[in-house]
């Protein structure tokens, strides 16, 4: 931190001087440029510290998200941000982690799913008296569960058994129970015990 500032000061010094020389032509752009910089740095920061400007935006991209008809990815991309900035900027807000689930569902519908785990493991971790919290779990739980994302039926089935236990009466514990029960099992084992079941 302290070489920080100091090779700031002297870049500070630096650009003033060579601004006060003879030769104004390169070196006056030169500091408008770093002016510019430095503004949209600032503007920038308190953008990212007004939590109001970063709730709307969140908002706004939840509302475009839910008027496509079928998923954009730039838009979404935009929402993932949105969402993201929100949530790490502004995290004692209540609807934090309401949005890192939902840049989690959106991650995964674009097949980002990097973006997703990162998210829902925010959303675990950070908010562990999230009413919602069981919710994060099971998403997190079919992350792991799908062989073509994060396949790792082990931690699949530890993230189901921690809902059972932890939130025995929510519904989220009977969809684990019934995700547990398939871990293991192809497409067409699936489908035939739910037939079964069905009594067909």
């Amino acid at each position: 931190m302290k070489t920080f500032f100091i090779q700031r000061v002297l870049l500070t010094t630096f650009l003033f001087f060579s601004s006060c020389s003879d030769d104004h032509s390169g070196n006056e752009s030169e500091v408008r440029k770093n002016t510019v910089v430095d503004s949209n740095a600032r503007l920038a920061k308190n953008y990212l510290t007004d939590c109001r400007k970063l709730f709307a935006e969140a908002k706004y991209m939840d509302s475009v998200l839910l008027n496509e008809t079928e998923i954009n990815k730039t838009s979404a991309n935009k929402a993932i941000r949105a969402f993201t900035d929100y949530a790490y900027y502004c995290q004692s807000d209540s609807l934090c982690p309401v949005y890192l689930i939902k840049t989690a569902q959106v991650a995964r519908v674009i097949n980002n799913i990097p973006q997703a785990k990162l998210a829902l493991d925010k959303c675990i971790q950070s908010y562990p008296s999230f009413k919602n919290r069981p919710a994060a779990l099971f998403l997190l739980a079919q992350l792991y569960d799908e062989n073509t994302y994060l396949n790792n039926e082990a931690e699949a089935k530890k993230l189901y058994e921690e809902i059972i236990n932890d939130y025995p009466k929510s519904d989220w514990a009977v969809s684990a129970k019934g995700a547990i029960s398939f871990i293991g099992k192809s497409d067409d084992e699936i489908l035939r015990e739910l037939k079964k079941k069905q009594g067909r």
